[in-house]
């Protein structure tokens, strides 16, 4: 992994690329992730620059998207997170969970805290899933599991 600091700009030009080469080539994240060797949510993030990958899995990423050296390097750089330009979202998929949080979020943090305690769920030790079910009323659901570490509150 590589930890110099870098330039931003470059690293959206590398996920703008990648994202090209992947419409290009027609292959899906799941492709991606398998020849990166990791879970499809975890690649994702990390190609559209949220994590870096590890050296063997950036350069199979690379390799599968016909990306140059410097997109390797760039792709095991560790990012200046956060993909959400401030305000409110305008994308309209981004925009419904944002609404999600904003109509849900109290229900969540009360939950979390009744059953928990003081304390937080990890962004950092996390999984993520998203699969498609069959809406027994017709149609498709979309099922999206959150899975963070519980990081209590220490008094000090």
């Amino acid at each position: 992994m590589v930890h110099a600091q870098f330039d931003s700009t470059a690293r959206e030009a590398v996920a703008a690329q990648a994202v090209e080469a992947k419409t290009r080539k027609n292959v899906s994240w799941q492709q991606i992730a398998d020849a990166a060797g990791l879970s499809v949510a975890f690649t994702t993030a990390a190609v559209l620059g949220q994590h870096p990958l590890p050296e063997r899995s950036a350069k199979a990423v690379a390799e599968l998207l016909g990306l140059d050296q410097d997109a390797v390097t760039l792709l095991q750089t560790i990012p200046t997170r956060g993909s959400i330009p401030g305000g409110i979202p305008t994308d309209p998929t981004i925009y419904r969970f944002y609404e999600m949080l904003q109509v849900y979020g109290t229900t969540l943090k009360a939950l979390v805290h009744e059953q928990f305690g003081d304390g937080i769920i990890s962004a950092i030790n996390f999984k993520l899933d998203v699969k498609k079910v069959a809406d027994p009323e017709g149609g498709e659901r979309a099922v999206i599991t959150l899975d963070g570490k519980y990081l209590p509150t220490k008094p000090f």
